[in-house]
């Protein structure tokens, strides 16, 4: 049973109950029934989320006998499932909103109600509690596992003062305050000393240049003022969405690269500082990556990766990127082995300091849901074997690590959003579902952020902004719990066949915990225990990751061996293909002698034609000469005739006696 008592402060649960009386829900006769105030949908929806809130989940059989209101109520309510008392209670108060903005203001009739007793998820306890002043409730619930109950946690306060209330591996949204900060998604997000930094984003495909920032402990929005650097600096930061954005040095913010309406030729890294309040562009050397949004920037000791990303004209990419922080060098990296396909909007993590793990992110047709691990050491990637329940493809989720578990809230498959929180176990490469969440919510969106925020020993996540379909600014908080089923899961999953099992047990909340280092020979040298298992449990585990370990052994020497006889047969076919290549190119030397030759003697040939030509032409004119000297000739002879004639004749006085010189001669 939960003590609820309606006030005017905006915390939960009077919040809800407040909107509850608003909508008519309370069974006040003086307030008006929700449907005369909403319509029929959402009427209905509010009435079953009301009901989970109060009353929990639908366990009551569908009579036949009811009408057809009654069906329709009894359906919206079972439709719910098992969703959480907390979370139906924000879902009644954003609908609410949505439907009607100023309720609370309109609501001049509310008055402070007597408490009253309301079961509350049937396995759930709500207490007011007070402390240092402050009254907040605390929840203590049991949680199902798999339709039965488990045992049951007490569930402690995560926030001071005006805080929050989380229960374990659920999403639960903090009372906030102060003025929110617009809508958005594709920002960036960090914690430093508490706080939550968020810089940037897309808000209806304009990009932001604000920087805002949440306390984590009061819950208060405020927003930074941006002052002028000392070298003539802009007092804000180029406008971009798609960037990364780190806590570096304990006072400062690093902003790498991002999307921006004038992108530069080159990857360009702001630095924000938390003392002087000022914008400035870190001096960098080498050459940097070209300039692009979506890519994965993951801190690896001294250094930042930079793997894919998108360009500034839609080009993906895969390449590989490192910013070395003490020198300020850039250095591009050439892998070996199959590196992932290009993509953007996809999550990096990195495990025990040396393997690098992507997962997921999109291209411009599709998804992914694959896991390539990069060994920064050899350089080389690998494809590992996933095992559990392998998410659904996504691009633009988000992801932080908690020891060697690495969670990964929200982004989408082009079709909708992805309901599912899941961790994957960095050792043995396992999947689990932490938890689901229902409906249109900024949690089963693209772009949204996820930080995470240690305190006390506690590990909380926050998540913040995102879109589906529509542009979010809220915030949900979950506490991964401290007996997790999760590593009982991981360790009766066998070890699968990965580069690595090196465990990093930096996370004390679980219960078994292992550490392999790996030495020059190879063999696992130590395996560190949390908890006080028996030494029967150990020597199993002991074998069975042996025996795992020597599989993977004999299955790499295998390989191995496959990929030196393949050398072998590369070596023999390069060695032929070059013996085949001299022989061509003597072949081709002496075919080029030949046509030389061929060259030189048509040479000589066009010569010897030019010179007969030439002669040809002297003939010709000779030929010319010689009948005009014949033609002469013919007229000489024929002149010396006739003079011969005449001279032979009796001269003038014969002719005159008409007895010329030829007949005489016939009379002779």
């Amino acid at each position: 049973m939960a003590m609820a008592r309606a006030t005017s402060g905006l915390a939960y649960p009077e919040r809800f109950y407040a909107a509850a009386a608003y909508a008519g829900l309370d069974g006040s006769p003086s307030n008006s029934s929700v449907t005369s105030k909403f319509s029929n949908d959402v009427a209905l929806l509010l009435y079953a989320l009301y009901q989970q809130a109060t009353v929990g989940p639908c366990n009551i059989p569908k009579p036949r006998g009811w009408s057809p209101i009654e069906q329709s109520k009894w359906r919206s309510w079972n439709e719910l499932g098992n969703m959480v008392s907390t979370e139906a209670m924000r879902l009644f108060v954003k609908i609410l909103e949505e439907e009607d903005p100023g309720w609370y203001s309109r609501a001049s009739n509310f008055t402070p109600e007597p408490a009253v007793d309301v079961e509350i998820n049937q396995n759930a306890k709500v207490e007011l509690v007070t402390e240092n002043g402050s009254t907040f409730t605390e929840i203590k619930t049991i949680p199902a596992e798999n339709g039965s109950l488990s045992e049951t946690q007490d569930l402690e306060v995560v926030s001071e003062g005006y805080g929050a209330v989380s229960v374990y591996d659920q999403w639960v949204a903090p009372p906030l305050s102060g003025l929110r900060p617009k809508a958005r998604y594709e920002h960036g997000a960090a914690v430093i000393d508490d706080k939550m930094y968020i810089f940037g984003g897309n808000h209806n495909g304009r990009y932001l240049s604000d920087l805002q920032v949440l306390d984590l402990k009061s819950w208060t929005w405020t927003k930074v003022e941006v002052k002028a650097g000392a070298e003539a600096s802009p007092a804000t930061a180029t406008p971009c969405a798609g960037h990364s954005l780190m806590a570096w040095e304990g006072n400062k913010l690093l902003s790498i690269g991002g999307h921006t309406k004038d992108p530069s030729e080159t990857m360009q890294v702001k630095v924000f500082d938390l003392q002087t309040c000022s914008w400035s562009t870190l001096k960098t050397y080498g050459k940097p990556p070209v300039s692009r949004g979506g890519q994965s920037v993951t801190l690896v000791g001294t250094s930042l990766v930079i793997f894919g990303g998108q360009d500034a004209k839609r080009s993906l990419l895969n390449d590989l990127h490192i910013l070395d922080l003490e020198t300020m060098t850039w250095d591009e990296i050439d892998t070996l082995g199959v590196s992932p396909s290009p993509r953007s909007d996809h999550a990096a993590a990195v495990h025990a300091e040396r393997y690098l793990l992507i997962f997921g992110g999109g291209s411009h047709a599709t998804c992914f849901n694959d896991l390539h691990v990069l060994d920064l050491q050899t350089m080389e990637w690998s494809r590992p074997t996933q095992q559990g329940e392998i998410p659904s493809p996504r691009a633009g989720h988000a992801g932080v690590t908690v020891g060697e578990n690495w969670f990964i809230v929200g982004g989408g498959d082009n079709k909708s959003g992805v309901s599912q929180t899941v961790v994957l176990n960095m050792s043995t490469l396992v999947w689990s579902v932490v938890t689901s969440v229902q409906g249109r919510v900024p949690l089963a969106s693209e772009g949204l952020s996820l930080v995470l925020r240690s305190y006390n020993g506690e590990d909380i996540l926050v998540s913040f902004g995102g879109y589906n379909g529509r542009y979010s600014n809220e915030v949900n908080v979950l506490k991964p719990s401290h007996k997790s089923t999760l590593q009982s899961k991981m360790m009766e999953t066998p070890v699968p066949d990965s580069v690595s099992a090196v465990h990093n047990p930096t996370n004390p909340t679980r219960d078994l915990e292992s550490e392999f280092e790996t030495g020059q020979e190879g063999k696992v040298r130590e395996i560190v225990m949390d908890s006080e298992p028996t030494i029967k449990k150990v020597e199993e585990i002991s074998e069975h990751l042996i025996s795992a370990l020597k599989a993977e052994k004999d299955e790499l020497e295998s390989s191995l061996n496959k990929e030196k006889l393949q050398t072998l047969q590369l070596k023999q076919e390069l060695t032929d293909a070059e013996t085949r290549n001299t022989d061509l190119y003597k072949e081709l030397q002496s075919v080029r002698g030949q046509l030389a030759a061929e060259q030189s003697r048509c040479f000589k040939l066009e010569v010897d034609v030019a010179e007969l030509r030439q002669k040809l032409q002297n003939m010709e004119m000779l030929q010319k000469e010689l009948e005009l000297l014949q033609r002469q000739k013919a007229a000489s002879e024929q002149a010396a005739l006739s003079a011969k004639q005449r001279n032979s004749s009796g001269g003038v006085w014969g002719w005159l006696a008409g007895s010329p010189n030829n007949q005489n001669a016939e009379d002779a």
